[in-house]
């Protein structure tokens, strides 16, 4: 008898799997490296926590092995998402290959509509996924949560008391953070301060001239506000990432 093979499967549509990693890796934090990727975990990852005491001990003829050691963990469980998007070429023919003969203010047109959509679907999953991953909700569909959602339930994680930040308060701000960071921590050569874009903004801002945070009035050498070229942000030396 010849073997049977059944599959079930909602994709319909263009061969899109190239289109996945594009979709999933071009989030800012990913893209840039800022945290690190695990591949190929289909469901579930342990990562062990290793906690000691202060296992130096002052020297003694016999072995006293008195140290201890905490063994804790946390589990990540990966969340299957997908896209649902049908179109009908018919309905964007017309305006499309008006595009493609040269009525356009674009730079780069692609050569076909199915390019065009599917890789503006790549970067809408890719804006989404950034968004989970530092204010995203399991509860909310199309989420998972986010790493303020796990650090507001997390005792462990130090918290500071901010305010709304803006160009005259903002070096105050990265300073209470700076103040908190742990000992043991700080130094360390990947020790990074994650700011979204409105904290980005402000601190680009005040170093283009806030004598009053200490910046003086003209500025990072005296350009004022025009200092300011996309270059890597540092604060008291630690590296300044935009999410």
């Amino acid at each position: 008898m010849a073997t049977t093979t059944s599959i079930t499967t909602t994709y319909a549509g263009e061969f899109a799997g190239k289109y996945v990693a594009a979709a999933l890796l071009s989030a800012p934090t990913l893209d840039k490296g800022l945290i690190e990727i695990m591949p190929n975990v289909y469901y579930k990852s342990v990562i062990q926590k290793v906690g000691t005491d202060d296992i130096l001990k002052n020297a003694t003829c016999d072995f006293d092995p008195t140290s201890t050691v905490t063994l804790t963990e946390r589990i990540l469980t990966t969340e299957e998402f997908q896209v649902n998007l049908q179109m009908c070429k018919k309905d964007f023919e017309q305006t499309w290959q008006a595009v493609e003969m040269g009525y356009s203010a674009f730079k780069n047109v692609p050569a076909s509509f199915t390019d065009f959509i599917v890789a503006y679907a790549a970067e809408k999953v890719a804006a989404r996924i950034e968004q989970n991953i530092w204010a995203g909700v399991n509860a909310s569909a199309g989420q998972f949560d986010g790493f303020q959602t796990l650090f507001a339930a997390d005792g462990d994680v130090i918290d500071v008391t901010a305010t709304t930040v803006t160009a005259a308060n903002v070096i105050a701000e990265l300073g209470k953070v700076v103040d908190a960071i742990p000992a043991t921590l700080y130094g360390k050569q990947d020790l990074t301060i994650y700011v979204p874009q409105n904290v980005a903004k402000a601190y680009v801002r005040a170093l283009g001239g806030f004598a009053a945070a200490g910046v003086g009035a003209n500025g990072v050498d005296n350009k004022g506000t025009m200092w300011y070229g996309s270059q890597d942000l540092y604060f008291d030396g630690i590296k300044v990432a935009l999410a």
